[in-house]
């Protein structure tokens, strides 16, 4: 009888797992297949993805190291509406070869240089071309003002690429004054009848000798230059038939003499208007001054030629 007592008060739990358990493990699997499905559809991303990752390390401790080339790539954890995920390739720790192909630059090179070669000789055409230009109306100006070049009136030069007509103050201009000779005006207008044939940019400069010059009409020697170069201007633009933008007036009083001003003869040499016909299209050379141009054709053994 005790015996019986004794086994119906013990206070042994029942036999078996719980009630609960059952319901308890239901719920996890269904939550971890729940999580699971989303994890199937979703893009990931990595740097979120280590972001999470990082956050539920601090969060749990978990003590777990994530290779960066085992993450899958994506937009965002959880899309919002379910979209294949793009395919890529997973990059492998493989050694490749890469072959230059040498032929390939040589060839290249060759191209290179038969073009450049090609633009030279374009070029040096051109210039034989323009040359052959200028050295024509270098003869036309010549036979038209064969008599004022005999009489020493005009200087006419070839230049490379400009054609210089020089007029002397000797019988176009008096001593001290910037008007011209009526005399003097039909030369004028022989030079403007080939100046009217012929292209390019018109550059008008006026020279001075190194006797400075005080009058109540021209104040120094740049006044009466500049004067001189504008009185054969409106000259040749009386008839309107050049276009005024061709002209470029210029005024160096005594700064670029073609002779030393040591002499009677030197000083009536450097007083002079010049008539440049530049034929080129870049009009900042039209402002260069023609014995800059003679210094340089020096350097470069360049030939200027000069008929008296």
């Amino acid at each position: 009888m005790s015996e019986e007592v004794e086994q119906t008060d013990c206070d042994c739990p029942p036999e078996g797992l719980p009630a609960y358990m059952a319901t308890f493990a239901d719920l996890m699997s269904l939550l971890m297949c729940f999580f699971v499905l989303l994890l199937s559809f979703a893009e990931m991303d990595a740097l979120k993805y280590k972001m999470v990752v990082k956050s539920l390390d601090n969060a749990f401790g978990v003590q777990r190291e994530v290779l960066a080339d085992d993450i899958p790539k994506g937009s965002s954890i959880i899309a919002q509406e379910f979209s294949p995920g793009e395919p890529r390739v997973t990059p492998l720790k493989e050694v490749r070869q890469d072959t230059v192909d040498d032929s390939r630059d040589e060839v290249k090179m060759k191209m290179e240089a038969e073009e450049v070669a090609s633009a030279a000789a374009a070029a040096e055409a051109a210039a034989a071309k323009q040359a052959e230009e200028i050295e024509q109306e270098v003869q036309t100006f010549k036979e038209i003002l064969e008599k004022e070049i005999e009489e020493g009136l005009i200087d006419v030069e070839s230049q490379m690429n400009r054609i210089v007509i020089r007029i002397r103050e000797n019988g176009s201009f008096q001593s001290g004054d910037a008007k011209l000779n009526r005399e003097f005006i039909p030369i004028l207008d022989k030079i403007h009848d080939v100046l009217v044939k012929t292209d390019g940019q018109l550059a008008v400069a006026g020279h001075t000798d190194d006797v400075p010059i005080n009058t109540p009409r021209y104040r120094s020697n740049w006044e009466l230059s500049t004067s001189r170069a504008t009185s054969v201007v409106h000259v040749l633009l009386r008839h309107e038939d050049i276009p005024p933008e061709r002209f470029v007036l210029e005024g160096y009083a005594e700064t670029h003499p073609l002779a030393p001003n040591d002499t009677v003869e030197n000083r009536a040499r450097n007083r002079r208007v010049e008539i440049v016909v530049l034929k080129s299209t870049a009009k900042d050379e039209v402002t260069r001054s023609i014995e800059e141009l003679n210094r340089e054709y020096e350097e470069v053994e360049g030939e200027v030629t000069v008929i008296e």
